[in-house]
């Protein structure tokens, strides 16, 4: 039995996975799915510096986990990565979920696709808060009307301090036994830190025909997939 910890990205919590975790339980498997401080239910809670990477720590320590699969979703790559190296033998594999990767130093904004600086005054002009995403911006990636009214009906601003915090490894990403899963409708193509990765021998990738939010858009073929990691 293997025991699944999800974090979703920015703006999501928990309830993310809902379509995911029956198919995952089904198979017989243990599934945590975890919201980060500051965000749904838990977006009372302060976020500084490697909040979310003790949020994951401390599911998988408070209840003792073992044969640990964490998946990490966009932004929540960056605190998974981190805590894949910090919960020692418990780890069974890290799935990068059409995510980010840790880099020794840099943060979610410091790797911004566009450049720091626009996501740094985008996050100043919402009181430290990143805004979520709108319908619009929902477009092109394999999901219904239904799909993005509760996307974004559930999303919440997400916590700016997470987003500019550096990233601290204490084992290298290429040694984590990791799924990385990209999902072609947000481009055919990972980073090119996560192309030199997958050169290793313990990372393998997996492409999905979706879109970047695939519990959403697939939540059944994400399951299938999830449970096909956890036998790697």
């Amino acid at each position: 039995m293997a025991n699944f910890v999800l974090a979703a990205g920015a703006w999501l919590g928990a309830w993310a996975w809902d379509e995911v975790v029956p198919a995952l339980r089904r198979a017989g498997h243990g599934v945590h799915p975890l919201t980060l401080s500051g965000l749904a239910e838990k977006r009372h809670l302060p976020v500084g510096r490697q909040t979310h990477v003790g949020d994951i720590v401390g599911e998988v320590e408070r209840l003792d986990l073992h044969d640990v699969v964490l998946v990490g979703h966009s932004y929540a790559g960056i605190p998974v990565g981190q805590a894949g190296g910090r919960i020692g033998d418990r780890l069974s594999r890290v799935v990068f979920l059409d995510s980010n990767v840790p880099a020794e130093g840099e943060s979610f904004v410091s790797t911004w696709w566009e450049g720091p600086a626009k996501l740094e005054a985008a996050i100043a002009a919402n009181g430290g808060l990143w805004a979520p995403i709108t319908a619009a911006d929902c477009a092109g990636q394999d999901l219904g009307d239904r799909q993005i009214a509760r996307f974004t009906a559930g999303a919440t601003p997400h916590p700016g301090a997470s987003l500019a915090d550096p990233a601290v490894l204490v084992r290298p990403l290429e040694e984590l036994p990791a799924t990385y899963v990209k999902c072609l409708l947000d481009g055919a193509e990972p980073t090119d830190d996560v192309a030199r990765l997958l050169t290793g021998p313990r990372w393998r990738r997996i492409d999905m025909a979706t879109g970047h939010w695939p519990m959403f858009s697939q939540p059944q073929e994400l399951a299938r997939l999830l449970l096909d990691a956890a036998g790697s």
